[in-house]
Parts: structure tokens; sequence; C-alpha cells
């Protein structure tokens, strides 16, 4: 794919991914029979080879800015489980952010928890426009294609956006082993945060520690709202999800709430 991106500074006419970078999603259980499909857009910390890690050190794109820790492994677990369809994005947050809105401020971050990202710095519109066309349009254009075909084929859909949360934020450390955004549909959300309330071992975020709005988010208001689906955002905070026997405690807990939900929320 052709534009101009940054490199060093410099403007090139090199196509952003190269042959060796990997593809922009992965898709799990392309067949899966579960009702639940799971996005997980935030799964990856790749940056193309042309873009020199956007000159950051690797320490950065391993911290939370750069990715959601722990929700790939998590959502692997959890599409295994269920037998459900699942799609990780493979490149870092900072690269482009596959849950803004193409005109959000913070679709490309220049800044990002006190850290500057260099190769964000100054970009043109053709950089930006490259950025949007090589991963935030193909990505999403596989989700699309997705529900559309379990639309046409009248397969129910119960959609799940999964993220992760840093412990701390500026100062501040957040109680919540868990939160459960949604914007205007509720359906999923109340019940799910119920459920996991009643768990008895949890400290539960109602729309904490964000929200969803539609400037700030895009996943909700597109792929759930848009088209009527049943549908929530959960986030895990990501000192409990780090390793492997975490990513499989909480896919685990998951699957077992989801089997519980699954009959009720099919009838919302």
């Amino acid at each position: 794919m052709g534009g101009r991106v940054a490199d060093s500074g410099l403007q090139t006419s090199l196509p952003l991914l190269g042959v060796d970078d990997p593809a922009v999603f992965t898709v799990h259980n392309p067949h899966g029979t579960s009702p639940f499909v799971l996005l997980a857009d935030h799964a990856g910390q790749r940056v193309p080879a042309a873009l020199n890690e956007l000159g950051l050190a690797q320490t950065e794109l391993d911290r939370h800015i750069g990715w959601d820790i722990g929700i790939a492994g998590t959502t692997r677990a959890l599409a295994q489980r269920l037998d459900a369809w699942a799609i990780e994005q493979t490149y870092s947050r900072l690269l482009i952010d596959c849950n803004r809105p193409l005109v959000s401020p913070t679709l490309i971050p220049e800044v990002s928890d006190g850290t500057a990202i260099p190769g964000n710095i100054g970009l043109s519109d053709a950089q930006r426009e490259q950025r949007i066309a090589a991963i935030h349009a193909p990505y999403h254009a596989h989700i699309n294609a997705e529900l559309d075909r379990r639309r046409d084929a009248s397969i129910p859909t119960l959609l799940v956006m999964m993220h992760s949360f840093t412990p701390a934020m500026n100062g501040f450390q957040r109680p919540w082993h868990a939160g459960v955004l949604y914007h205007q549909d509720t359906r999923f959300a109340h019940a799910l945060l119920q459920a996991l309330r009643d768990e008895g071992d949890l400290v539960v975020g109602d729309n904490q520690p964000y929200s969803v709005n539609t400037h700030s988010d895009y996943a909700v208001p597109v792929h759930g709202e848009a088209r009527g689906l049943v549908h929530v955002e959960l986030e895990i905070r990501q000192d409990l999800i780090a390793d492997a026997a975490g990513q499989q405690a909480w896919a685990e807990r998951l699957e077992r709430l989801f089997r519980t939900l699954q009959t009720s929320l099919l009838q919302r």
C-alpha cells in the first residue's frame, strides 16, 4: 500500500507495512458456534519496521500506553472456552488507536500518559490517512464483514469489547478489579455488572475507570449501538491478567458468567 510515512523525521514513499510486518489482525475460531463475539482492539503492540518503533524504546511499548496488557491472552482463552469468534488487532494503539473515531484527537497521540511519541509528532494529513487505510480501516472492515455475515445468516450475536486498564493513573490507585462500560444500551452491561458483583470477591466499576461516548470510542457506538446488537465493553485490571495463570482464571470466570447470562441476553 502506497503513501507517505515518517521515518526519523523524514518524508518517504515507503509503504507503511512491509513484507516482514505481521498481518493487521488475527481471527480465532472463524467458525465458532457461540453467540458471543469478542473484539480486542488493543491486543497488540507491534509497530511497522518502517517507523522504527515510533522513536520509542521497547520498554515504552511494553507499558500500558503501548497496548492493553494481558487482554490478548485472556481473549484467546475465553474464545477457546466459549468456541467464540474473536479478533485481536496486532499493532500498538500508539501507532493508531482502533477504538477511536477518525476525528478523535487521540486517534494518533503525540503524548500518552506523559510520554512523548516522536514518530507521531507533526504528521501530515497523508501520513495520518496512510495509517487509517493500513490499520484502522481493514480491521473494522473485517469486523463489519463478520457481523454482516451473522446478520444475513440469522446467527444471534452477543458482542463483547475486551480491554484492560492500568492499576494506577495520575497517582490514583484504581480500586476496581474490573469495569463494565456502556453508552446508551445497558442490556448486557447491567446484567454483567450484577453478575460480577454477585461473585463476592470483586470490586466492579460501573462505567469506571472509563465511560463510553461517541467522541472517544468507536466499537460500542459503531459495532454495538448502530447495529442494535446486545453488547458490552469489559475492562480488566492489568495486574490480574499479566500472566497466563491470571488470563486463564479470568477466562474461566467469564465463561461461567457468560454461559449463565446467555439465554436471558438472547431474549433482550
